[in-house]
């Protein structure tokens, strides 16, 4: 965790800032200042048209009683291209840039997918799959292998011998 904390405020700063100043050497500062705002202009633009696409996809998926995952998983991307646009600089730019593609989106997507259903695992306990429709389902309900019996919890019947003899039995309801 913290060698992913110092990459993303350490090293990703550092290297905006030299490729920053490699670009401003070469162009100029007035032409660099340019194209990283023309950057941004057509980082929001495509923010905006690839958002709008992927709200439509989820509201016709769930009009039509199918889960969205695809659709959310690209709001995801969206968002963190998003996010990688507003910082300035000429690689989260890039990078910014193309999750907003939908081709790159596309084939980041499984990963994302597997990486999601990991971590939802991980942090429940629960697995993702446990309601699916398919006979191919593990038991256990995604708690892992069944533990043995499973009792009803609310079942009215009690054994004679847990009750206390100064206990009255009520009637059923």
């Amino acid at each position: 965790m913290f060698g992913l904390l110092l990459l993303v405020f350490i090293v990703v700063p550092l290297v905006e800032i030299f490729i920053i100043m490699q670009v401003t050497s070469g162009l100029g500062l007035l032409p660099t200042i340019g194209l990283l705002i023309l950057m941004s202009v057509i980082g929001a633009w495509l923010v905006k048209r690839e958002g709008l696409s992927v709200v439509t996809r989820v509201q016709d998926a769930l009009n039509s009683g199918r889960m969205p995952r695809d659709e959310l998983l690209d709001g995801a991307m969206i968002l963190g291209g998003g996010a990688l646009m507003l910082t300035p600089g000429f690689l989260t730019d890039l990078v910014g840039m193309s999750l907003l593609l939908p081709p790159v989106r596309a084939l980041l997507r499984p990963l994302l997918a597997k990486a999601v259903k990991s971590r939802v695992t991980v942090a429940t306990g629960i697995d993702p799959d446990m309601f699916r429709t398919s006979t191919t389902r593990r038991s256990g309900f995604g708690f892992g292998r069944s533990r043995g019996p499973v009792y009803d919890a609310d079942s009215t019947e009690k054994s004679r011998q847990s009750r206390r003899p100064d206990q009255t039995e009520l009637p059923p309801k």
